[in-house]
């Protein structure tokens, strides 16, 4: 089980195995399902990023809607804020019932920032894009899906700042360093998340 969900709301597809969630599509393959994602994430990249990039401001209620937008042919509750518990190995998301509570001040800290990313130097981008993933990875606002959209709100972010969309490659193959620099930078030690965030802006120049 990738995550442990302590409600009736972490229902599987029957015949699934336990391996996928329930969902309107009736997909019992976690190979079948993870290409159905895919393919609905590059639509959705495609609507935000081609043929130009214009966003102009950034809400949380962005979030929601590209995290809807991208799920809602899959799951009922895309869109939607989760309302169960989460944790990975030993590391607990944010308690769902302070999930309002935690979404307001992450919008004041970051996302009402976005105008003002084209005029950061290149060091005060990486701290303020490795702060922020860490932030969003914590707050882990919805019930699948967070790892791939807090990616996406770092290139929205990233290119708004005038990169594009990043190669997260590198991240892909340093896993665990990955998740030890999310669990690091909860604690405050951003400098690991920092090095991720700086090596990915580079491989993009």
């Amino acid at each position: 089980m990738k995550y442990f969900i302590g409600t009736q709301e972490g229902e599987y597809e029957p015949g699934s195995g336990q391996k996928v969630l329930r969902n309107k599509l009736g997909i019992q393959s976690e190979l079948d399902m993870n290409e159905a994602e895919e393919v609905l994430l590059l639509q959705l990249y495609e609507y935000l990023f081609e043929p130009e990039f214009d966003l102009a401001t950034l809400t949380f209620a962005n979030i929601q809607d590209w995290h809807h937008m991208w799920l809602q042919p899959i799951y009922e509750w895309a869109g939607k804020l989760r309302t169960v518990d989460m944790s990975k190995a030993d590391f607990r998301f944010a308690a769902a019932q302070f999930l309002p509570n935690q979404i307001q001040p992450f919008e004041n800290s970051y996302l009402l920032e976005f105008e003002k990313l084209g005029h950061y130097t290149f060091d005060e981008l990486v701290s303020f894009l490795a702060e922020s993933h860490v932030e969003f990875i914590l707050i882990h606002p919805f019930r699948e899906g967070n790892g791939r959209i807090s990616r996406l709100l770092m290139d929205v972010m990233a290119t708004k700042a005038g990169y594009g969309p990043l190669d997260y490659s590198l991240w892909d193959g340093h896993k665990d360093f990955y998740f030890r620099a999310i669990q690091a930078g909860v604690a405050g030690e951003l400098q690991h998340m920092q090095r991720l965030v700086r090596d990915v802006l580079l491989v993009d120049e």
